[in-house]
């Protein structure tokens, strides 16, 4: 029996969450195991349900995806967080991914690429839509070096900007999870990054994958 990633949508607009669900619960993996409109309504819901990932809008009245992705943080950690805008600004962007969002996704994108995001991040990679993209990786990240980073941590860092989990890491390196963990941690310290969307974005800004 597959099993299903059970998801929270998020959105104050009754139309894109009915069409949201709509399109989801078509896909055999995924349950829609409830809607909010705001995030404190999220936070709330998020409790009785246990979701793997929330699916959520930036800009909602009472608690914003910005201040929502930081408290599912702080109080739920193991929830994957998956932010869905209209806006490609790069510093809006930054601003979640270092308040702890998984990925970003664009409202322009198809359905088919939403489902593709859905089950890279739960499965623990991250996802940015090509729009987000090219907003956030249009400048080369100054004053970092890969100089200091082994052969296998480079493969880890590669690894991880191409999306792979840390088990599909593990496998594809012939080496154990914790091992890839260890490496992970490795790179957050040599790079003074702290966030796994950081890694994947220092990646990119160096060339390190196509």
């Amino acid at each position: 029996m597959i099993k299903k990633i059970r998801v929270l949508l998020v959105d104050d607009h009754m139309l894109v969450l009915d069409g949201l669900q709509a399109r989801l619960e078509l896909e055999g993996n995924i349950d829609i195991i409830a809607t909010a409109s705001n995030g404190l309504e999220a936070l709330e819901k998020a409790k009785d349900t246990e979701p793997d990932l929330v699916l959520m809008d930036v800009s909602m009245p009472v608690l914003n995806g910005l201040e929502a992705t930081k408290r599912f943080k702080a109080e739920q950690p193991h929830v994957k967080i998956l932010m869905l805008s209209m806006h490609n600004d790069k510093e809006y962007i930054l601003s979640l991914i270092q308040s702890g969002a998984n990925g970003y996704v664009l409202k322009d994108v198809s359905s088919e690429e939403l489902v593709q995001a859905i089950n890279t991040v739960y499965q623990g990679g991250t996802y940015f839509s090509s729009g987000a993209s090219d907003s956030l990786f249009s400048q080369v990240v100054p004053n970092l070096s890969c100089e200091e980073l082994s052969k296998r941590e480079m493969a880890v860092l590669k690894a991880l900007a191409m999306g792979l989990s840390n088990k599909e890491i593990a496998l594809s390196l012939n080496i154990s999870v914790r091992t890839v963990e260890t490496h992970r941690q490795n790179l957050k310290n040599k790079l003074n990054i702290h966030t796994s969307a950081g890694l994947v974005k220092y990646a990119l800004a160096h060339q390190l994958i196509d």
